[in-house]
């Protein structure tokens, strides 16, 4: 039986990152590689919504995909496991690069400055735009090479360490959050931030082992609105603490106050959706079957949108935030639409390979 609730926290949570990546792109907090602001308000009060999801909606994104890594090697050898994950992860985010991400690449370097850069080498700048064009699909290729570790843990550990899980309870799920802490602490690149090996890996073997009973899911329905006020305490003085400052750097995304934030809210989140969401009708079918294409693509509506119209100044605020949203939808289900549905070129882009059900 289906487990409709792991496709609407799938679908819900990539809306809630692409209204996060619209405030991300016009933001006051002096990030670099985005527009920036584009008001003359001196503190921009709406940005507080980057810190209220950022901490997370990746971790529940990768625990979600460790739930469903389980449930996938239930019933398919880790041969057609890795086979199907290299397609749909790794190929998008190495292929799909010079098939077409090189595109969000180029508008990239336009916001970055690099892209006309006259002391850059034309053939440095080619590289760099191809690189660039990874955006969004770090989650991907980190998620790929966690497959290969399963696969190598699931050979050691033979069932063994999952088993005993099945019966963790409430003081078992608040004592994972220690290996998790301490996870988060190792194995962060120095330069590009989002490459947080330790953390999501912690994370991501959480839903593999723990979340993937359905008798730990019943614990998080049971205790959902302890760790739904649990989840918004931390997150409520997450903002008041932090809002103005560079969340998503060191060491404010290594500290108490983030991690706690990130863990609760993502347990609360599958807990809550497994209690009141786990049906499913035509619109969530639809949204969930469509929800990798726009996270895939919808970061090139809103940063084309920034580059070529919204930098010219001549819109009002208002309209630049309610129009890059329409760009990022537009742009994500319009390109998913089209592309997957171009043989051959599908794979190497969405990782689509043969034809998709329903086609024929």
């Amino acid at each position: 039986m289906r487990k409709h609730y792991i496709d609407n926290v799938r679908w819900m949570t990539v809306v809630v990152v692409v209204i996060y990546h619209v405030i991300y792109m016009y933001n006051g907090q002096g990030i670099a590689g985005v527009l920036g602001k584009i008001t003359d308000a001196d503190v921009q009060y709406w940005d507080v919504y980057q810190y209220m999801v950022y901490p997370w909606i990746m971790p529940v994104l990768f625990m979600v995909s460790g739930i469903c890594s389980r449930i996938y090697l239930e019933n398919h050898t880790s041969k057609e496991f890795l086979k199907s994950r290299t397609d749909k992860l790794l190929v998008p985010s190495t292929i799909g690069l010079f098939a077409f991400q090189f595109i969000q690449g180029y508008v990239n370097t336009a916001l970055s400055g690099i892209l006309h850069a006259p002391d850059i080498p034309l053939p440095a700048r080619v590289a760099i735009c191809i690189a660039s064009g990874i955006g969004v699909l770090w989650y991907i290729q980190l998620l790929w090479v966690y497959c290969l570790l399963l696969v190598l843990i699931r050979k050691i550990e033979k069932d063994r360490l999952y088993s005993r899980c099945v019966k963790a309870g409430l003081p078992v799920l608040v004592a994972l959050f220690v290996p998790v802490f301490g996870c988060a602490q190792v194995l962060n690149t120095p330069m590009i931030v989002v490459y947080r090996v330790g953390f999501y890996l912690s994370v991501f073997l959480v839903g593999y082992f723990v979340l993937s009973h359905d008798e730990v899911i019943e614990v998080l329905k049971r205790y959902f609105f302890l760790l739904l006020a649990v989840a918004l305490a931390t997150g409520v003085a997450f903002c008041v603490k932090y809002f103005g400052t560079v969340y998503s750097d060191k060491p404010v995304n290594r500290s108490l106050l983030y991690l706690a934030n990130a863990y609760s809210a993502s347990l609360a989140i599958i807990g809550g959706c497994a209690r009141y969401m786990d049906f499913s009708t035509p619109f969530t079918s639809w949204m969930s079957r469509n929800s990798f294409g726009l996270y895939v693509f919808h970061y090139l509506g809103i940063s084309a949108f920034a580059v070529f119209v919204a930098s010219r100044g001549v819109l009002p605020a208002w309209s630049v935030y309610v129009l890059s949203l329409v760009c990022a939808f537009a742009g994500g289900y319009g390109l998913y639409a089209v592309i997957s549905r171009i043989p051959g070129y599908r794979w190497a882009v969405l990782g689509i390979r043969g034809r998709k059900a329903g086609e024929k």
